[in-house]
């Protein structure tokens, strides 16, 4: 698929301001709409919206297809009737900047249980809606349901430490479970119903505004999760919950031992033989909520790092293909030429990149990683293609404002490289490596929230291998300068971002002698 030149900024809803101590799908993201119509962008990036598990990232969600109850309102559940002025008086202490993730699940789970509550004394009208709802998602809807009320009931433990006939999924063992577990599967029902309804809401508002959202999609998914525990047939992981193999990244510079990622991998001669329908379904069901989508981790599409099960480290390991040409075709067969971005950072081999061309996907280039004779040349703007989505940086590093101020101070030529390249030698090297973004040939330029406000290191989403204290990071609207919105407006006007419409041509009458 052909993108237009567009423009957009990287934000995830947890960041957005809000007074519940996270952001939510409430007033303040269809203000960030707002905000992001007036300053010329079409565009907003988010991470993924599942519901989250280990060290609250994104990356590692329960489900694949269920969505994330911390961004539910309760704003919005005040306004359909399930909560009252009084439920809402006493929201936890927060620091606007930061989510305290352990004062928030306790608040926020306490608002759905009481909405929930309310909701089964009357549904304002939504009864229709809600079981509407729980028929068209069912394919994973009643084994995600029954697993996060499984956990509960088990104080939070890992799937692979309860009842073993649950843990086997035994259709017995399922059928008992639901019927002791049903208030609690209803309320997780309840839950994904008002965060389906309220994330649909704001994506209809931001595509009437003009703006599409990109999603992303990791390429693997979490052990603990309802996908590895209903689906172990199409997992590298036995039904006791035992990994033969799992994923990870091999022995580098950056780390001698590589990284062991833990996260099982895909039985795809498996998934093969019914033409990769569980792919197909969570391809389907993510376009439910995104218009395009970004594919963490391309290059594992085309081979992996296979770790044994049992590994300490990453080290002992081995490449092996994956299909993802195959996967590619019977996607685009089911679902038609549906827009994809491929992230391809990292070791990148030319069958990634032969992989990724073939179908037309647009790379991504990194700012950050341009600069100095150590870095990689192809990130810089001269080597571009229009079939490209350019940042200054990702959610894995630190601000671009810190990252320049730092390797201003250190040894290496880095910052010099950027001047000379950017013939810049003022004290704003940051707006002008945006400028530069826009004004290069790549067709989609997107900037994470936290350089469009110029913030410091304080201000980093995520840590790569730090346990804990990452993904809390928000702004707050008075950090958001009065002008911000008209320079941004107008580099999206001067570098064409979308393109201008070309007026048609004056018919010439010619008259007749």
């Amino acid at each position: 698929m052909k993108f237009e030149r567009s423009a957009g900024i990287l934000l995830h809803p947890t960041s957005l301001p809000g007074k519940y101590g996270i952001g939510d799908l409430g007033k303040e993201a269809f203000k960030f709409i707002d905000f992001l119509r007036e300053a010329g962008q079409t565009l907003w990036q988010v991470f993924p919206l599942g519901p989250t598990g280990y060290g609250d990232s994104p990356y590692q969600c329960f489900s694949a297809f269920a969505g994330n109850p911390l961004l539910v309102s309760p704003d919005i559940l005040r306004k359909d009737n399930f909560l009252s002025d009084e439920d809402l008086e006493n929201p936890p202490k927060q620091d606007p900047a930061h989510v305290d993730f352990g004062s928030v699940i306790a608040y926020k789970k306490s608002l759905l249980q009481k909405a929930f509550n309310n909701f089964k004394i009357d549904s304002n009208g939504l009864e229709k809606d809600f079981k509407n709802f729980c028929e068209e998602h069912e394919d994973w809807l009643e084994d995600f349901t029954l697993f996060m009320a499984a956990k509960d009931h088990h104080n939070g433990d890992v799937w692979s430490k309860w009842d073993k006939h649950l843990v086997h999924h035994d259709e017995d063992a399922l059928v008992e479970w639901k019927e002791k577990l049903s208030d609690e599967i209803l309320y997780q029902k309840f839950v994904q119903f008002n965060f389906f309804r309220q994330w649909k809401a704001i994506r209809k508002y931001a595509n009437k505004s003009g703006i599409k959202i990109i999603g992303d999609m990791p390429i693997f998914i979490a052990y603990d999760s309802a996908d590895l525990w209903a689906n172990k047939e199409l997992f590298t992981v036995d039904q006791d919950g035992n990994l033969e193999t799992v994923a990870g990244v091999p022995p580098d510079y950056f780390s001698p031992t590589g990284q062991l990622w833990g996260n099982p991998l895909y039985k795809w001669k498996v998934m093969a033989k019914d033409d990769f329908s569980w792919w197909i379904k969570r391809f389907a069901s993510l376009y439910e909520l995104v218009d395009i989508v970004r594919i963490d981790h391309f290059r594992g599409f085309q081979a992996y790092w296979e770790i044994p099960g049992d590994a300490e480290t990453a080290e002992k390991g081995r490449w092996v293909k994956a299909p993802g040409d195959k996967l590619l075709k019977s996607i685009f067969k089911h679902l038609g030429e549906v827009p994809i971005l491929a992230e391809d950072l990292g070791v990148i081999t030319p069958e990634v990149e032969k992989l990724r061309d073939k179908f037309n996907l647009p790379g991504m280039k990194i700012l950050q990683f341009a600069f100095g004779t150590d870095m990689e040349t192809k990130f810089l703007p001269h080597n571009f293609i229009p079939n490209c989505v350019v940042y200054t940086g990702s959610h894995d590093n630190d601000t671009t404002f810190s990252y320049f101020d730092l390797a201003n101070d250190d040894d290496t030529d880095i910052y010099e490289h950027a001047q000379v390249y950017l013939n810049y030698f003022d004290d704003d090297i940051l707006n002008e490596l945006i400028r530069t973004a826009y004004s290069s040939v790549a067709n989609i330029v997107v900037i994470p929230m936290q350089d469009i406000l110029k913030l410091g290191g304080e201000a980093r989403m995520n840590f790569p291998g730090r346990l804990g204290g990452n993904w809390t990071w928000r702004f707050t609207w008075d950090q958001v300068d009065e002008n911000l919105t008209a320079h941004y407006k107008g580099m999206s006007v001067l570098y064409e971002r979308p393109p201008k419409k070309k007026k048609k041509p004056k018919a010439i009458k010619i008259e007749e002698e």
